[in-house]
């Protein structure tokens, strides 16, 4: 399996410097900030990186499980949600809310659901972020006919 690499750089203190995050893929580089990560700054920041990669990574989680289980998914979309907050030592990552919705023919809400939650607990970025609490809210939509 390949190794990702991605990169950043930070020149400066904390509070007024700036830095820039890279994929090794080329796909995106762009500039971070302390506004951009504690306030609402222009910019990205390493939270919304996790965000992007842990909705990536569990709509293809639950996309592979349902085709396991004899589903053929028409659409899978999820919306990652990373808490950043302030606790006694500094600040932590404390949750991540997963919401995504699916369209998923002849399926139903049970077996839905044990799919959604088997997809939180074997996505590989949920396993390497175990440490937050992650919550799941997941909705099955009606296929359009």
């Amino acid at each position: 399996m390949p190794v990702r690499t991605s990169k950043a750089e930070w020149q400066g203190n904390l509070k007024d410097g700036k830095g820039t995050v890279e994929l090794g893929s080329g796909a995106f580089k762009g500039s971070y900030s302390f506004p951009s990560r504690f306030e609402d700054g222009t910019g990205t920041n390493p939270e919304e990186l996790i965000a992007a990669a842990h909705a990536g990574c569990y709509s293809m989680a639950l996309s592979a499980g349902l085709s396991k289980a004899g589903f053929n998914p028409t659409r899978v979309h999820t919306v990652a949600k990373v808490h950043l907050d302030k606790v006694e030592d500094g600040f932590a990552i404390t949750t991540i809310e997963l919401e995504t919705e699916a369209e998923i023919p002849g399926i139903d809400e049970a077996a839905f659901m044990e799919q959604a939650e088997a997809a939180k607990k074997g996505c590989p970025i949920s396993k390497a972020l175990a440490g937050p609490q992650i919550k799941l809210n997941a909705k099955l939509l009606q296929a359009a006919k």
